[in-house]
């Protein structure tokens, strides 16, 4: 099964040229956003979060909707709680692939949108996120709309939130240690 996540992470590191494309534009549109900002004395756009966060949508749309030709998945729902998990170690890579597609989510969503720092918040957008991509795969044919990978992409965002709040405390708890808040 090993070997199996490797390779496909491997594989997908061709779409990273991609995503960093994509994210260069969003820095480069941010900083000209948040200048109009500044004048007309508004909060800036945080441009780092929000440059990475975009990257990584980027990199999975082409992951889940640009690396295979339209039509290529025959159309098809799993609606079957848990059926893709023990079948064979293929398949068991896939699901633990879907979950570390989706921790850089969970970090990133609550770094970029100050509304967010909620777990449930985060949770959700990231289910609904989820169930966006699951969705399109399915109208689009180019992949199965299944029940588990939804379940597996959130468990992701939560690994990830966790990463992040457990990060945002240790940072909160230097502040206070160094005198400042």
């Amino acid at each position: 099964m090993f070997h199996y996540i490797c390779r496909d992470l491997m594989d997908a590191l061709k779409y990273l040229p991609f995503g960093m494309g994509a994210g260069v534009l969003c820095f480069f549109v941010l900083i000209i956003w948040n200048g109009v900002r500044k004048k007309r004395q508004k909060d800036r756009i945080p441009v780092v979060p929000t440059m990475l966060f975009l990257t990584y949508l980027a990199v999975i749309m082409a992951i889940t909707f640009f690396s295979r030709e339209s039509g290529s998945r025959h159309k098809g729902l799993d609606l079957e709680f848990l059926s893709t998990w023990g079948i064979n170690d293929r398949n068991n890579a896939f699901v633990i692939e879907n979950i570390l597609l989706f921790i850089p989510f969970g970090v990133l969503c609550p770094m970029t949108f100050r509304g967010l720092r909620k777990f449930w918040r985060c949770l959700l957008v990231g289910m609904l996120t989820s169930l966006f991509v699951e969705s399109l795969q399915l109208l689009t044919g180019r992949g199965y709309f299944q029940i588990d990978d939804i379940l597996t992409n959130v468990l992701g965002a939560v690994a990830g939130y966790l990463l992040y709040f457990a990060v945002a405390q240790c940072q909160r708890g230097f502040r206070k240690m160094n005198g400042k808040s």
